[in-house]
C-alpha cells in the first residue's frame, strides 16, 4: 500500500505524517523548492507546521510525473480554488482508474462547482473513483495525535472501506457516508458561518449569539444541501454540525479569525495578505451566495457575510440586520 499526498499545507502535511507513521509508504508532493529543501533539511514543514517533527519515513518530492506514474491512490489537499489547475497538471500523467480522495473544502468561485464536480470535469475522459474527507479536524490537533473523528463521503463501497482502513488510527476515527454531496457541502458552508461567528465574538455579543449563528447556520447549510441533492441527515453529522461547531468556536479556525479581524475594522485584503494559510470561507462565501440565487434558497447569514467581505458593510450593522429581519416560524 502506498499513497501520494498532493499539497503540503498544514492539512496535507498532517495527513501525510499520519499515514507515514502507520507504516504506509507515503509521498508528499511539494510545489516550492524552498519548502522541499526545508522539509528535507529539518524534518519539519517549517512553513505550515513549524516545531513538529515529521515521520522519518515520509518521502517528499517535486517530481509530479514520477509521482503520478508510481501511484494509483491520491489525496488532494490543495486549496479548493486551485484544485482544478492541479488536477489539470496531473490528468495526462495519471494511471488508469486512479482513486482520488479530496481533502479540500470549498466551492469553486468561477463555476459554483463542488470539489467532486471539479474533479469530474478536470479529469474528463479519465475514469476515476472519488471520495471526500471532511469533518471537525484542526490539523494542529491531529498532528499531535489528539482524538478526532471525521466523515469519508464515498459512493464506491470498496474505495470507502479501503480509505477508511487506510486513515483510521487509535486517535483518528473515520466514518463512511455515501452522501458525497452532503459531506462536501457541509465542509464548505461551515466556513462562512465561522466568519460570522468570529464577527459576533469580537463584537462581544456573547454565547447566545454564537449559539444562534451555529443553529441557524446549520439550517442554511441544510436548505442549500437539500436543494442540491444532499441527504439532510448528513448535516446532523460530523461533516455538518460537527465541523460547524468546531470552526465557529475554536481559536485555531482561520475563518473565525478572519471574522474577528473584520470586526476590529481591518480590511479584507490586509487580513489575507498577512495570512500564510488559506481561509477557504472568503472565496466560498461568494460562490455560495451565487448558488443561493441560482437555487432560490434563502441564506441570510451568507448574505450578510458576503456584504461584509465584498460590499464593505459594517459588521455590527450586518448583525443588527440579521436580528431585525421579518419575524417567522423556525
Amino acid at each position: 500500500m502506498k499513497i501520494a499526498i498532493i499539497g503540503a499545507g498544514s492539512w496535507g502535511t498532517t495527513l501525510a505524517d499520519l499515514l507515514a507513521n502507520k507504516g504506509i509508504e507515503t509521498t508528499l508532493w511539494v510545489r516550492e523548492m524552498e519548502l522541499l529543501a526545508s522539509i528535507k533539511g529539518t524534518g519539519e514543514n517549517t512553513w505550515y507546521m513549524p516545531g513538529v517533527k515529521l515521520s522519518p519515513s515520509l518521502q517528499v518530492t517535486m517530481d509530479l510525473p514520477k509521482l503520478c506514474a508510481e501511484h494509483t491512490l491520491f489525496l488532494m489537499a490543495v486549496p479548493s480554488q486551485f484544485l482544478r489547475a492541479v488536477l489539470g497538471e496531473m490528468r495526462e500523467l495519471l494511471p488508469k482508474n486512479p482513486a482520488i480522495i479530496c481533502a479540500s473544502k470549498g466551492i469553486e468561485l468561477d463555476t459554483g462547482k463542488t470539489m467532486s464536480e471539479v474533479c469530474e470535469e478536470a479529469l474528463v475522459g479519465k475514469k476515476h473513483r472519488f471520495a471526500v474527507l471532511s469533518g471537525p479536524s484542526f490539523a494542529y490537533e491531529v498532528i499531535r495525535r489528539m482524538p478526532t473523528a471525521i466523515s469519508l463521503g464515498c459512493k464506491d463501497k470498496d474505495l470507502a472501506k479501503q480509505a477508511q482502513e487506510i486513515f483510521a488510527t487509535d486517535y483518528f476515527r473515520v466514518y463512511t457516508n455515501p452522501d458525497v454531496r452532503g459531506v462536501e457541502l457541509g465542509g464548505a458552508v461551515k466556513n462562512i458561518i465561522a466568519i460570522a461567528a468570529g464577527v459576533a465574538d469580537e463584537l462581544g455579543f456573547g454565547s447566545n449569539a454564537r449559539a444562534a449563528l451555529i443553529t441557524r447556520g446549520l439550517a442554511e447549510m441544510t436548505r442549500l444541501g437539500v436543494k442540491m441533492g444532499a441527504d439532510p441527515k448528513t448535516f446532523m453529522g460530523l461533516s455538518g454540525l460537527g465541523d460547524l461547531v468546531l470552526t465557529c468556536t475554536g481559536d485555531l479556525s482561520r475563518n473565525r479569525q478572519v471574522g474577528k479581524r473584520l470586526a476590529q475594522g481591518q480590511k479584507l485584503m490586509d487580513i489575507l495578505g498577512e495570512m500564510k494559510m488559506v481561509a477557504e470561507g472568503v472565496k466560498t462565501t461568494q460562490a455560495v451566495h451565487a448558488l443561493a440565487r441560482k437555487f432560490k434558497v434563502e441564506l441570510p447569514i451568507t448574505e450578510q457575510v458576503n456584504a461584509i467581505l465584498y460590499e464593505d458593510k459594517n459588521p455590527a450593522q450586518a448583525v443588527r440586520d440579521l436580528m431585525t429581519r421579518t419575524l417567522r416560524g423556525e
